[in-house]
């Protein structure tokens, strides 16, 4: 069972979410909250995934978000938005947020997106996808230097990273290069390490501009 925590200001959006998420035999949303509860909610109920609005007026969305980043165990958090270009995104991100959804989300696809979080994967709203990968996260490496960092990964890790790229989730990851989940979480956790990135969204970022993603002749003839 997925543990969801809530946190928005809005009781229709909490409300909301938690009626579609419940509907799922999978998922349990086991607290909806304010932003000023949240930590000491996490604390308690230790959530496996938490869907954190990024503005709200009792406390700043990504000062929830450091706190429990800080927990000893911490959740998966998404942040919610009703904005598709919130200035706060890039903060969010490189402070390892997991991912950004739009409030409007369709219903039907909510429960996958839990599942994909709750798997180590990273979710972004289609509609703010390309507006990060085409350089609303700037102020990153240029791609030579991006190539320079990377070689502190191992030819496996440059591996499983690709497939982080790619968008894949822990579990698809292990199947496609026959490895235990535990086996790729911890090469996940030295990814992030040795990139000293905050989570997987940059990473990704960061082996696009180094051009891991690009067809072979493109990365070859520049």
């Amino acid at each position: 069972m997925i543990r969801v925590l809530v946190v928005d200001d809005e009781a229709l959006i909490r409300t909301g979410f938690q009626h579609i998420l419940d509907t799922a035999d999978d998922i349990e949303v086991v607290a909806a909250v304010t932003g000023g509860q949240a930590i000491q909610t996490a604390q308690e109920i230790r959530p496996d995934v938490v869907l954190l609005d990024i503005r709200m007026p009792d406390v700043d969305g990504l000062t929830v978000l450091a706190g429990l980043r800080r927990l000893p165990d911490p959740p998966v958090v998404a942040m919610l938005t009703t904005f598709d270009m919130d200035e706060y995104v890039a903060t969010a991100l490189r402070s390892g947020a997991a991912g950004f959804l739009l409030k409007d989300t369709d219903p039907e696809g909510l429960p996958f997106l839990v599942r994909t979080l709750a798997d180590g994967g990273t979710v972004l709203s289609s509609k703010v996808t390309r507006t990060v990968v085409d350089g609303y996260l700037d102020g990153g490496c240029q791609e030579s230097v991006c190539h320079e960092i990377l070689e502190r990964l191992t030819t496996r890790e440059r591996a499983v990273l690709v497939l982080i790229a790619e968008g894949l989730s822990n579990a698809d990851i292990a199947a496609r290069m026959h490895l235990s989940t535990g086996t790729v979480k911890d090469h996940v956790s030295a990814i992030l390490t040795k990139l000293g990135v905050g989570g997987r969204v940059q990473a990704a970022l960061l082996a696009q501009r180094a051009g891991l993603l690009k067809p072979p002749k493109d990365r070859e003839g520049g």
